[in-house]
This record gives structure tokens, sequence and C-alpha cells, in this order.
């Protein structure tokens, strides 16, 4: 962009492959490309036992790290559609609990913003379950826009 110096502070948008993080992702990109910063996907696994396994569609048995960064690849080509961008992010997939760690690599990576979608859970599975969204907006120290709307067509189907 013409004039801007960019800062190298990213905008940090963490996925869970729903359609609500494909819309999520497709305004974090706009984000990034007007402010001219780098963007960051990141997938967060639930914390999982050392050396386990999912189990592929064709009966075979994958490491989760592997499934996993194989599904933010289709995840992002179907996203890549509607936002070109998202193509040339930097792509992270790591384990641990989802709030922490989105709130760890916000820090580390100096992100200035985060992008997050929501399934906008209400009642009692709200209650029970919480919302990850809501934890992230009520602890990070930087700017954290949610993103709701349904795109049925971009739905993956998670296991992890």
């Amino acid at each position: 962009m013409d004039g801007h110096i960019t800062t190298d502070q990213p905008v940090l948008v963490p996925v869970d492959f729903s359609a609500s993080s494909a819309e999520a992702l497709v305004w974090a990109g706009d984000l990034a490309e007007r402010l001219d910063e780098p963007l960051i996907i990141l997938h967060v696994i639930h914390d999982v036992a050392p050396g386990s396994y999912v189990r592929t569609e064709e009966g075979s048995l994958e490491r989760y790290q592997t499934a996993a960064t194989a599904m933010m690849s289709e995840f992002i080509d179907r996203v890549e559609e509607r936002q070109p961008s998202v193509a040339d992010a930097e792509r992270m997939v790591v384990e641990g609990l989802p709030v922490t760690r989105i709130l760890e690599i916000a820090r580390n990576r100096n992100a200035q913003h985060i992008v997050m979608g929501s399934r906008g859970r209400t009642g009692l599975s709200h209650l029970f379950l919480g919302s990850k969204a809501e934890r992230v907006v009520q602890l990070a120290p930087i700017p954290v826009t949610i993103v709701k709307k349904d795109l049925p067509e971009l739905e993956l189907d998670s296991q992890l």
C-alpha cells in the first residue's frame, strides 16, 4: 500500500474449520490487507494425549497434528475462493487449551488484533460449554472482533 509502513503486528485468526470461522477468516484477510500487516491462521488441537491418532476416511490411522494440518490446508483452499490473500498467510497448528494458546500466540507474535468466528450458542449449551470467543474477548489485551455468519457450504466435518 502506498506510504504505509508495515509494523509486523499481525492479525491473528483462530479457526476451528466451521462456517463461522470461515467467515472470520475472510474478514481477517480483508483487515490484514487494509492494514498492510501479516495474517496468521491458527488452529488449536484441544489437549490430546501424546502420540494420539485419528482414523482417516480411508480407515488408516494418522497423527492428530498431521490430520489437522491437512484439514487446515483444505479449509484455507475453500476460503481462498472468497479471499485470495489467505493463501499467503502464515499457518500454525498447535496443541493445548484453545483460549490459553490463542492468547499466548497473540502475545508472543505481537498481534494487534484477533478475529474469531462464533457459533453463537445460547441457553444451557452456552452455560455448560462456555464460549472460547467470549473468554478471549474477556482476557485479551488487544482488540478482538467476533464474526458470526453461517456459510454451510464451507462447513467441514472437524474431528479435532
